[in-house]
């Protein structure tokens, strides 16, 4: 994407690094994305100005980094989106940063990192917060937890227009699942206003955002991990609601992922689609088709792949949609035989990405997560055989990425700021949540005590999370309450196991051939269990009963 600039880049590595050292001159990292229509124009107006490029190729090393591709360079150097323009110290540590620099900006920047550089050099340079206090404050798991959230949540819902918070509006998709089991009406109210204002409606998928509380200045880019959450929640509120209304964002989204982000390649999903002309939905159907498309990165990332097959295999469940379970299963395929390695899953397709000292893919928490969750979806839904795959990437993850009572994102290794430990609170929940899908349908309690211990790791800070972090209160109530588990003496497709998957509670664990007679199932809530059923209208009646 630097197609335009006339800056040297040089790529993320030991040699930029390296460089920067024995000239004694900072690092500009350049934190860019291809969907990013700023990180475009930043290139045009600011990188392509000749004096500004000459400057920065004779007194910086300028990096520049794609986010997708890494992952851990994004969430070390993020300046609070994308593009983010950070000068380092040659080891690494920060000096300054900002977002998007217009020529003028970038001048000013330029004089007072010089100026800094020639006055402190090295000293000037500081470690992020968040790399420098490791431990987060841990507590007590309580119901408290999940009133705490439902609070927030109260408290910062839109009741003129929906969603949470005042601006910029993102889709929250986490959010939107909480808040369905709990307080449907303004759940709902939220669902039909992302619906309204960040589907596609002419060519399908969800935009990522809206910068203005009433969804407009709308960021057309199209991202898979959004667009496989989004259509999940979806088929999750279909699930409740049994209305068409929910059905059909999740249908025309699936059908935008199988079709403009579908890889035929390499059987899988593209990673993203950049922003298209804002005027182009204003021409009539000729015009259109006639219309250049934005640009797709056909990129192959595991983590949005698993999202994906997530999303497709729950809308699955409850519509019995072959073309879903049809992409899905060749994603899955691709993801097994690409990227997982006993245990371990590769961040990407492509070699640009991080490896370990032996040349081995670096197992990415955030990977590690999905892709469990991803299994264990597929276990509970369409095929068994995936259980022993989810417990190889539960076991890798701990053994690699475990560390006291929580995870890291990685090892801790790597060029810059990458030997520092993170621990990201979303991919720990992420990964919690999922292993409790597994403690369930494996019948292993110790996945259940790493997922508290997770969680509990985490619990002193709760009362601070926001909205955006909804799926800690998911999961903490999951473990403190059950989940509900429907254990099924069938293989995944007959009657009774379908009925199953269509019980009302999106946060239930069906487990297919379990260990009871064939043509029955029973129902489990924490230390509660149902009588036998041997019909869909018995099994219902008895989760109701036992909900009840």
């Amino acid at each position: 994407m630097d197609d335009t600039t006339r800056v040297e880049w040089r790529e993320w590595g030991q040699a930029a690094f390296d460089e920067a050292a024995e000239a004694d001159r900072p690092v500009l990292l350049s934190l860019t994305a291809t969907w990013c229509d700023h990180c475009h124009e930043m290139d045009e107006e600011t990188y392509a100005e000749p004096r500004i490029a000459a400057n920065l190729n004779d007194s910086f090393v300028p990096v520049r980094v794609d986010v997708d591709r890494y992952p851990r360079v994004r969430d070390r150097y993020n300046m609070g989106g994308f593009p983010s323009t950070v000068f380092l110290a040659p080891n690494g540590e920060v000096l300054t940063g900002a977002g998007y620099l217009g020529p003028d900006g970038m001048r000013q920047v330029l004089d007072s990192v010089r100026t800094m550089w020639e006055t402190k050099g090295s000293g000037a340079a500081r470690v992020p917060r968040p790399l420098r206090e490791d431990n987060p404050p841990a507590g007590e798991l309580t119901a408290e937890i999940e009133q705490g959230m439902l609070g927030h949540l109260t408290d910062t819902y839109d009741e003129t227009a929906g969603g949470w918070g005042q601006s910029p509006k993102f889709p929250l998709p986490d959010a939107l699942e909480f808040a369905l089991k709990r307080d449907r009406e303004m759940a709902l109210r939220s669902y039909d206003a992302v619906s309204a204002n960040l589907l596609d409606e002419y060519d399908g998928g969800f935009y990522r955002f809206a910068t203005d509380r009433d969804w407009s200045g709308l960021q057309r880019e199209k991202l898979l991990d959004s667009n496989g959450a989004l259509v999940r929640a979806f088929a999750n509120a279909y699930l409740l609601t049994g209305k068409d209304e929910y059905r059909d964002p999740a249908a025309d989204t699936i059908d935008y992922l199988t079709t403009t982000l579908w890889n035929d390649e390499v059987d899988a999903f593209a990673n993203s689609q950049a922003p298209g002309d804002a005027d182009a939905h204003s021409l009539d159907a000729t015009d259109r088709a006639a219309a250049d498309e934005p640009p797709v990165d056909s990129g192959v990332f595991a983590g949005p792949n698993a999202l994906a097959i997530d999303g497709l295999l729950t809308y699955y469940a409850y519509t019995d949609d072959e073309r879903a379970r049809r992409y899905a299963e060749r994603a899955l395929e691709t993801l097994r035989t690409d990227l997982l390695a006993d245990g371990v899953v590769a961040h990407a397709r492509e070699d640009a990405i991080e490896r370990d000292g032996d040349g081995d893919a670096l197992p990415l928490l955030t990977n590690q997560a999905r892709t469990l969750a991803a299994l264990t979806t597929v276990a509970s839904t369409i095929e068994t055989d995936a259980l022993a795959d989810a417990a190889a990437v539960a076991d890798a993850t701990i053994d690699r990425l475990h560390d006291g009572d929580s995870f890291l994102d990685g090892p801790a290794e790597g060029v810059g700021l990458c030997d520092r430990p993170l621990r990201p609170l979303d991919a720990n929940v992420a990964l919690a949540d999922a292993l409790i899908d597994l403690a369930a349908l494996s019948g292993e309690d110790r996945y259940r005590e790493y997922a508290r211990n997770t969680l509990e790791a985490f619990a002193g800070a709760s009362e601070r999370f926001g909205v955006q972090i909804a799926q800690y209160a998911t999961a903490t109530s999951r473990l403190l309450e059950g989940p509900l588990v429907i254990r099924v003496g069938d293989d995944p497709g007959s009657d009774l196991h379908r009925a199953a998957l269509r019980m009302a509670d999106h946060e239930k664990v069906v487990v297919p051939d379990a260990d009871r007679e064939s043509g029955t199932a029973r129902a489990e809530l924490g230390e509660a269990v149902s009588a036998t059923a041997e019909t869909p209208a018995e099994l219902s009646d008895a989760v109701q009963q036992l909900l009840d």
